[in-house]
């Protein structure tokens, strides 16, 4: 899909953002989660009041990846004090990769991986890092044929249950 632009998400975007943020989600994760824990991740993880300030948050920066009119997919990066777990000055977080289901294996992750990557080396940070689902086979498989590699672990809660997420990072962004 050589024709994917990726494009900063500014507050204009806010409703764009937390449909597409809701959806992604809830495609990736419903069938193996409660109905009643991905009603009360999705209303508390993507409420318009956090995603607003997370937009205004200058350590946190989210991106589309759109094709032609179309928004399939997006990103968001966290640095400093923005980051859910390390924050590690020398670091940056991708804290979600999300793209529509009708478009996976079509390389918009892919796209985007590469533009958090590029973010990073302007930053010039000296790693990147991310917390995955130890259940989220795909994803993982994906970051490890990116070169990452697990190093910990941390608990994400997902409604009323915990889940192990295994915290992968990439170093080498040459």
């Amino acid at each position: 899909m050589e024709n994917i632009k990726i494009r900063k998400v500014n507050l204009n975007d806010i409703e764009q953002l937390q449909t597409l943020s809701k959806q992604t989600f809830f495609e990736t994760f419903s069938a193996a989660n409660t109905a009643d824990n991905m009603e009360k991740y999705l209303d508390e993880g993507f409420g318009t009041e956090k995603l607003i300030a997370e937009l205004n948050d200058p350590a946190t920066e989210f991106y589309f990846a759109e094709l032609g009119e179309n928004i399939i997919g997006y990103l968001k990066l966290n640095t400093n004090q923005a980051q859910t777990e390390l924050r590690h000055e020398n670091a940056l977080e991708i804290e979600r990769i999300y793209v529509l289901k009708e478009f996976y294996g079509k390389k918009v992750g892919q796209v985007l991986l590469k533009k958090a990557i590029d973010v990073a080396r302007e930053k010039k940070v000296g790693f990147v890092w991310l917390g995955v689902w130890d259940q989220n086979h795909r994803a993982i498989a994906f970051y490890k044929k990116n070169g990452f590699v697990a190093f910990d672990q941390h608990l994400f809660r997902l409604g009323n249950e915990e889940q192990t997420d295994l915290m992968m990072k990439l170093e080498d962004l040459a």
